[in-house]
């Protein structure tokens, strides 16, 4: 029987998320990949893709030998299922990668709603701007990600 407690399953997979991210997101992404991912039609839809794949594959890895390793109990339709969230939402804001500065109606809709909070002008006078929301984006899915697969392991009824 598995006595790690939710709360100890939602930190270790937070922790192995979060490292994959920085791994998958900088060190495995593909420079054309990371080029072409915000270019519009199927190209860049293509690009995405690569990317969120390979990325998703480092958290899986991750977050599979954190599980092993520490013991967690983690299931895999839980573990299966924070991947889901963190790769979904992860393509959503890639898309928008070179468009952060685009104030028109063309412009991805994560785009326009950073404009609308208000970051209009700090996404237009600082060329890091866009990076550093994207990477809050990407973090601020990845707890969301790690609650999920950690999940609540109800008793089974006997």
């Amino acid at each position: 029987m598995n006595t790690t407690t939710p709360a100890t399953r939602f930190a270790a997979a937070y922790a192995a998320l979060t490292a994959a991210h920085e791994v998958g997101d900088y060190i495995i992404q593909q420079d054309t990949d990371a080029a072409q991912k915000g270019d519009p039609g199927r190209a860049g839809a293509a690009a995405c893709l690569r990317h969120v794949t390979t990325y998703t594959a480092t958290q899986a890895a991750a977050l599979w030998a954190t599980n092993r390793w520490l013991g967690l109990g983690l299931t895999w339709r839980r573990a299966a299922a924070g991947l889901a969230v963190s790769a979904v939402t992860h393509y959503a804001a890639d898309r928008c990668a070179g468009h952060w500065t685009d104030t028109t109606d063309d412009a991805p809709l994560l785009v326009r709603a950073a404009h609308t909070a208000g970051k209009g002008t700090w996404l237009t006078r600082d060329p890091a701007a866009g990076a550093l929301i994207d990477q809050a984006w990407h973090k601020g899915w990845i707890v969301l990600a790690a609650a999920v697969a950690a999940g609540h392991h109800r008793p089974k009824d006997h």
